[in-house]
């Protein structure tokens, strides 16, 4: 993971659904609002997941940006106040 000027890059690699967004938040819980994360990701439901699961939790997303070595890449700014996710299951509203 990559931090600088307020991006943070997250390579998630080949990560599956479910896999990529525990990556993912818990990786969002430990940065301040309004910081941009950019998901580097080969998944391809990613495109799909991505939003859904920001508008579920209330990050915002800001959609494709460009990537290292021309991989995908996906940015997510970091909510105030996200509503937490079940800890195994993080497509679903829960305790965190």
């Amino acid at each position: 993971m990559a931090e600088h000027a307020g991006v943070v890059t997250i390579d998630g690699g080949d990560l599956g659904c479910a896999r990529l967004l525990l990556l993912l938040r818990d990786r969002v819980t430990t940065l301040a609002p309004g910081t941009v994360v950019h998901l580097v990701t080969t998944d391809p439901v990613a495109p799909v997941d991505l939003p859904v699961w920001c508008h579920m939790t209330g990050h915002v997303y800001r959609g494709v940006v460009a990537g290292p070595d021309d991989r995908p890449t996906y940015a997510v700014e970091v909510a105030e106040r996200p509503a937490a996710t079940d800890a195994r299951h993080p497509w679903r509203l829960g305790q965190g």
